[in-house]
């Protein structure tokens, strides 16, 4: 693996020319939380090479917020975007995220998608590079989102610890470019996991390292947005069995038991319709045996 290289001075820097990271930040009317996250960025111990923010069609004064930073941090850039104002989970924000790609260089050796409500302590990415910097076999990592609740900041709990979320995921860029880069759908913060251990890379998350959500996961997603998890799930070439068992999962770790049925219709909408996966036959397979010898662990350890 070649060393992380820098387009910054990394004269004082510890990490020598661990510091070329860029960040995309898909946003779409977030005025309400852009400059937070903007500032937590440009305060990094670390500081990022270029950050690009795509302004996917917002209504408000996103652009505007962005361009005051901009004039003061050159590498900050704003993209603007026209596409709906629907917003289905996964396929906006990564069609934005691909429309950011097209404004970067190729002189990056990590890669950050970064959701636009998101406040990082200062040390986040200096704490990233030590990672991928200890091991160059780590292809991916990132810390934890925590939410507000009763005026404490408490985890954001969806997932497994062992998963990053798809608000902050950090990819080495030999593992990126392997997986494919990111795909436009929702279950694309789940395959590029897959993806990534299928090809021996390893994922990484740090419990040390808390970043504040602003704005709940799922928000302001509608009926047809929850049949899209259901989808996901046979987009990954889950199978049946496998769905039935992470819906019933993800719908109790929402706290609402009813969206089992709309995940399990979401399933059987796509298989009716020979809906394309996201993966090969032999990745299809890959992960299904992964999957089973992860609920066995669970079960018996």
């Amino acid at each position: 693996m070649n060393k992380i290289k820098s387009t910054q001075n990394t004269s004082n820097s510890p990490f020598g020319g661990w510091r070329a990271y860029y960040i995309i930040i898909p946003a779409y009317n977030e005025e309400a939380f852009m400059a937070l996250t903007l500032q937590s960025l440009v305060e990094q111990t670390v500081l990022p090479s270029k950050i690009v923010v795509v302004n996917d069609s917002s209504t408000d004064s996103t652009a505007e917020i962005v361009t005051s930073y901009s004039e003061k941090f050159p590498f900050i850039t704003l993209v603007n975007k026209k596409s709906d104002a629907i917003h289905l989970p996964g396929s906006k924000v990564i069609q934005a995220f691909h429309e950011g790609e097209k404004h970067i260089d190729d002189n990056y050796d990590i890669i950050v998608k970064v959701d636009a409500d998101l406040i990082f302590p200062n040390h986040y990415f200096e704490t990233i590079i030590k990672h991928f910097q200890s091991d160059s076999k780590i292809g991916m990592a990132g810390g934890f989102c925590y939410i507000e609740k009763n005026g404490d900041w408490v985890l954001e709990n969806l997932t497994d610890k062992d998963h990053i979320r798809g608000a902050l995921k950090a990819y080495r860029k030999e593992t990126y470019k392997q997986i494919g880069g990111l795909k436009p759908a929702m279950g694309w913060d789940t395959v590029d996991e897959l993806l990534c251990k299928f090809y021996n890379w390893k994922v990484i998350t740090d419990e040390s390292l808390h970043v504040k959500h602003l704005k709940p996961t799922g928000a302001s997603y509608n009926k047809a947005a929850r049949y899209k998890q259901g989808e996901a799930f046979y987009s990954l070439g889950y199978g049946i069995f496998i769905t039935a068992i992470a819906s019933l999962k993800l719908a109790s770790r929402k706290g609402k038991p009813l969206l089992f049925i709309d995940y399990i219709m979401g399933f059987w909408k796509a298989k009716s319709s020979g809906k394309q996966l996201f993966v090969n036959s032999e990745q299809a397979k890959w992960i299904r045996n992964y999957r089973w010898k992860k609920m066995k662990a669970k079960l018996f350890n």
